[in-house]
């Protein structure tokens, strides 16, 4: 009888990057990561701007023990910047298929409530946030949450003080991204500590409060 081999998958990470923005710097980061025996098995782009650009790279790595050593290894090339590093264990890591699904819950919801609900635990999930909220502007009131949210008026505050400032990234914090759901007076606010919002995650914010006030309607 043959013996079935179980297989231990290696242990993943997520590195948060600063690459400058020319030709071969992600290709000179991979070559450090492949010297510290990781293996890149994912890329997002965050932000790009300014000559410089934001990575995420998902990284798997036999031997927790070698981070340092990559990290070290990363920082060789010139003009990079490690922002922050975070294990994933065996955790998936697709934001976009996360992003995937919690457009198709929102199809799939049954009414505005539930639809509110699923839109506050899905982006939550997608954006690893520590909390998020749906509130209306007008009565500060929180419609729908999930984490640990801020006070309605905290956020109403927030959201109507930065409405001012110009840019995808004009929001006022970077711990802090919100969004319209256009048509109403409301929006959707996430929070996160330790790793700021990137202009690629606050335009997708953007597109999941259009869906979902789009099928509110």
């Amino acid at each position: 009888m043959p013996v079935e081999r179980r297989v231990v998958p290696v242990p993943r990470y997520v590195l948060r990057v600063w690459l400058p923005d020319r030709p071969g710097a992600l290709g000179q980061v991979a070559t450090r990561i492949g010297a510290a025996d990781g293996d890149v098995v994912g890329i997002e782009i965050l932000e790009q701007g300014a000559g410089r650009a934001i990575d995420e790279l998902v990284v798997a790595l036999p031997d927790a023990e070698l981070m340092e050593l990559l990290v070290r290894e990363v920082k060789q090339v010139e003009g990079v910047d490690v922002e922050s590093v975070r294990g994933l264990g065996e955790a998936e890591h697709d934001p976009q298929l996360a992003l995937l699904e919690a457009a198709a819950r929102q199809v799939e919801a049954t009414s505005s409530d539930v639809r509110l609900l699923a839109l506050c635990v899905d982006v939550r999930f997608a954006f690893e946030a520590d909390w998020t909220a749906v509130i209306a502007l007008d009565r500060r009131a929180t419609l729908a949450e999930d984490g640990d949210a801020p006070d309605a008026s905290w956020v109403s505050a927030f959201v109507l003080g930065s409405r001012h400032l110009q840019g995808t990234d004009g929001q006022g914090a970077d711990d802090v991204a919100w969004a319209d759901l256009p048509g109403s007076d409301t929006v959707l606010a996430a929070g996160r500590s330790g790793r700021p919002f990137r202009a690629r995650e606050r335009r997708q914010l953007g597109v999941l409060t259009r869906i979902s006030a789009g099928l509110c309607r």
